[in-house]
């Protein structure tokens, strides 16, 4: 967890940058824009169809308790719907980053830390498309197949933190390496540190619900996922394998 925290700090440093300042903005505004929309447009029906959905979940457990479900399910769909905008906001403001503003941020990075780390260039912008679209596809997957489990209201708070943290270091893991690394290297980096790039995307799923923090979220997933594995790639090259150093 420290190279997490430590990515996170100098995110943190960077993102103050004047050259990072119009990336904070405007995807942001345009998530911002377009959840908006579809808000105001379909709010009233989304919310009594995942009502209805609930009140037909929560009849099973009306032996056991006397309630009145149809209340019950109401107010937990404007809760369920509530809970997920803000995490739907920073997605869709993720994604646009990913595809348009990562190259910039990346260079940002590199330029300042690792200016000796070799371009190899095993990336572009159609493996960036089709990423942030395997993305997308597996959160709708997440989404739907955890969609029962929000029926407890304990676990409201920890799906959207769970399902967000694997979109955050799917959709940025590939754009932060793939100006640096070749596609074997990406292969291996991600491989091996499974388990802590996924860490870093749930601590940063739990930061972006940080008062005024939140607001400026993407841009703190993109340079933090930027410094931890460029820094991982550089200590990837320079392990010795087969007795040799790469």
């Amino acid at each position: 967890m420290r190279a997490v925290a430590h990515s996170i700090l100098l995110a943190l440093a960077d993102a103050v940058q004047p050259r990072m300042l119009w990336l904070m903005l405007w995807p942001v505004l345009v998530a911002l824009a377009i959840w908006g929309v579809v808000a105001l447009v379909f709010w009233g029906q989304f919310v009594l169809w995942l009502a209805d959905l609930l009140f037909a979940w929560l009849q099973y457990g009306r032996f056991l308790l006397s309630w009145n479900a149809v209340d019950v399910a109401r107010i937990a769909a404007k809760i369920v719907t509530l809970l997920a905008l803000a995490p739907l906001v920073q997605l869709t403001a993720l994604f646009i980053l990913g595809v348009f503003g990562m190259p910039a941020m990346v260079e940002h990075v590199a330029q300042r830390r690792y200016p000796g780390l070799e371009k190899r260039r095993g990336g572009g912008f159609v493996g960036s498309l089709w990423n942030s679209l395997l993305a997308l596809a597996g959160l709708v997957a997440l989404a739907l197949v955890s969609l029962p489990l929000w029926v407890f209201p304990p676990l409201w708070p920890l799906i959207p933190v769970a399902i967000t943290g694997w979109v955050n270091q799917r959709v940025l893991r590939y754009d932060a390496l793939a100006e640096h690394a070749a596609r074997d290297e990406m292969r291996q980096v991600f491989a091996g540190r499974r388990a802590t790039l996924y860490a870093l995307g749930v601590v940063l799923a739990l930061l972006a619900y940080v008062p005024f923090v939140g607001f400026f979220a993407p841009v703190l997933f993109g340079l933090s996922f930027i410094h931890y594995l460029l820094a991982a790639l550089k200590v990837h090259r320079e392990s010795p394998i087969e007795g040799r150093v790469l």
